[in-house]
């Protein structure tokens, strides 16, 4: 079942589903940093407000907006 990048919890590893159909706008940046449908990742930190998101994705760290982030569908593996 896809759920949403900020409903994950800090040590949740997690696996690009796909991308919401409103936010074309982020998906070929999303694309192009590498958060490719099937890509594995693992939420490693939220800053204190919630945004930015980081996770850890192919072996180095990205933060993500809460806006980009929601973006992307997920499915927790």
């Amino acid at each position: 079942m896809p759920i949403y990048l900020k409903d994950l919890s800090v040590g949740d590893s997690a696996r690009v589903v796909g991308f919401n159909a409103g936010c074309k706008a982020y998906r070929k940046k999303l694309l192009a940093m590498g958060l490719t449908p099937g890509v594995e990742f693992t939420v490693t930190r939220f800053a204190p407000m919630g945004d930015p998101i980081q996770i850890r994705i192919r072996g180095f760290s990205m933060s993500l907006r809460r806006y980009e982030a929601d973006a992307l569908t997920v499915e927790k593996n």
